[in-house]
């Protein structure tokens, strides 16, 4: 696409102090336009502190706290890539979530939080589902709109969803065979659902598509374009 890219492997002694500094070096300089710190860090390291640290004008993954404000409020400049994928996909094939029974399954920072909020500024009606929800299957079995984001392996069956629903799987998982899959049961879902997304090749590329896009806005931004 034309971006530059720098990579910066650090090594796993790396300490706090140093990962900081890097990020406020990154944060000065003019012809970097986006950060990213690859998660999860060693555990010796706060990845809440590192990611605070980054500019909110170059934190292209949308993870610090003014940006999840601003995307709480719908007044955002950048989206977590992996929900803003998701919708992307719901446009493009015009499925409309106004109205629709909205169920999302997990409640990571990452994505299930932001994408039952982005799937509410469209108007849809959410339910988030997570390790403590009674009555899952038949939470789920309602849903119009079904959002897996759980990471256990073919989780969800065709029990769990309803005849007709949009099916969404975030997950990135390995059977029992060592083949990708996500977090639904595709081979027995996929006849039952309108949509479904594969895994690979479904929600992933849209959620690096999202990150370039995230990208050349932090550019604009900086360079007053927009």
């Amino acid at each position: 696409m034309g971006f530059k890219s720098e990579e910066y492997a650090l090594p796993a002694k790396t300490t706090q102090e140093e990962l900081l500094s890097l990020v406020k070096t990154l944060n000065k300089k003019e012809d970097i336009n986006g950060i990213l710190v690859q998660l999860p860090l060693p555990k010796h390291l706060d990845d809440k502190a590192v990611i605070e640290a980054i500019s909110p004008l170059k934190d292209v993954d949308a993870f610090h706290a003014v940006n999840v404000g601003k995307i709480m409020l719908g007044e955002y400049d950048f989206l977590p890539c992996t929900p803003a994928g998701v919708m992307e996909m719901l446009h493009y094939y015009d499925i409309d979530v106004s109205g629709k029974n909205c169920v999302v399954i997990g409640r990571s920072n990452i994505v299930g939080k932001p994408m039952a909020m982005l799937l509410l500024h469209e108007n849809g009606t959410v339910t988030i589902c997570h390790s403590k929800t009674k009555n899952l299957s038949q939470i789920c079995a309602r849903a119009d709109i079904l959002v897996a984001a759980v990471g256990k392996t073919k989780f969800i069956t065709a029990e769990m969803v309803k005849d007709g629903a949009v099916v969404i799987d975030v997950g990135m998982d390995r059977d029992e065979y060592g083949k990708l899959c996500g977090d639904v049961d595709f081979e027995n879902v996929k006849n039952k659902c309108s949509y479904i997304t594969p895994v690979p090749g479904g929600v992933g590329p849209m959620t690096i598509a999202t990150l370039m896009k995230n990208t050349l806005k932090a550019a604009k931004i900086q360079n007053n374009i927009i």
